[in-house]
């Protein structure tokens, strides 16, 4: 078990060390639950009273709060305290699950596929035809890659993730569990008789760009034709739908249970809030801020802020709720 003294840790972070602890630290812990060998975490004001009765022998504090060392326990002061306590997490990540071979022999790779230098393949994994994997991907177990897929150097792809045929992956990306790439986009249209349902044809790809991380569960569709396109360095956590023909710009954040329907695009730096829904043919701008749970049904001008149902100027917004909540207390 790797273990640190206060002044190690802090020649990790760089921040300004206050009291002293002779305590090895063994790894970070919440404040409720710490012990005298872990080291906590205080980012916002409303956790301060915590720190008195914590057993942490250490903290990383933000700069900016009103908080003391006491006897036998330290507190390294830090500009940002999720940066450096990222730093700190890296130091302590005990790593990812190790192969014991680099080609399971009960994996499927097709002859015709192309395998780069220092690849690890799992169990049951397939990999089909034409398919092409640069240098250092990882597949964990149970993973599926299709027909004339190519997938860039060092992407990691965790058990249960399908990618299927012609889709197009960066480099450096990471697929967690059951993450779903290129599958059918939702294309239907009433019959002419008017007695059934029409499957438009789904006959694009998917293409990823460098530094993608896509959360478990997640799914990104194929285009009905062309692609939908995942800009570089985007973010997207668990239960996220993207739809066929989404593009998205660079370094964009979706989180968990948001969604874009079909051919939506997305700026730069895009940030989509928690449950929140895009109709199709939207576009919202770069920089542009979409709060969770809001509904957007129209365009976003670059570095606005909405929220609600149907999604607004979030300054309007707030005052509507403001408004709203002294009438219900005449």
């Amino acid at each position: 078990m790797k273990s640190f003294t206060i002044k190690e840790i802090n020649d990790i972070i760089k921040g300004e060390l206050v009291g002293d602890t002779t305590q090895q630290i063994s790894g970070p812990e919440e404040l409720e639950r710490a012990t005298n060998n872990h080291i906590t975490f205080i980012g916002n004001k409303k956790y301060v009273r915590l720190w008195k009765t914590s057993q942490a022998c250490a903290a990383i504090v933000d700069e900016k709060l009103e908080i003391e060392a006491d006897e036998k326990r330290a507190l390294i002061r830090v500009k940002n305290p999720d940066l450096a306590m990222a730093k700190l997490m890296e130091v302590f990540d005990p790593g990812p699950p190790q192969f014991d071979i680099n080609i399971h022999p009960t994996a499927v790779v097709h002859e015709t596929a192309t395998v780069g230098k220092k690849c690890k393949i799992g169990a049951n994994c397939y990999i089909g035809r034409d398919v092409v994997l640069g240098d250092a991907v990882v597949l964990y177990p149970n993973v599926t890659i299709l027909d004339e897929t190519k997938i860039g150097n060092g992407t990691v792809i965790w058990p249960g993730t399908v990618i299927r045929e012609r889709c197009e992956i960066g480099h450096f990306c990471i697929f967690h569990i059951n993450v779903s790439i290129g599958a059918d986009g939702f294309g239907y249209r009433p019959s002419e008789d008017g007695r059934g349902l029409v499957k438009i044809p789904q006959i694009g790809n998917v293409i990823i760009g460098n530094g993608v991380e896509i959360g478990a569960n997640s799914c990104v569709d194929r285009g009905k034709f062309s692609s939908t396109i995942i800009g570089d360095g985007c973010k997207i956590d668990n239960l996220v739908q993207i739809a066929h023909n989404c593009v998205m710009g660079r370094s964009c954040i979706m989180a968990g249970h948001s969604g874009l329907a079909g051919s939506v695009t997305l700026g730069d730096g895009v940030i989509i809030g928690g449950s929140a829904s895009i109709s199709d043919h939207v576009t919202i701008h770069s920089g542009a801020v979409v709060g969770g749970g809001s509904g957007v049904m129209n365009d976003v001008p670059a570095g606005k802020t909405v929220l609600g149902y149907p999604a607004s100027d979030s300054r309007e917004v707030l005052k509507q709720w403001v408004a709203i909540r002294k009438l219900t207390r005449n």
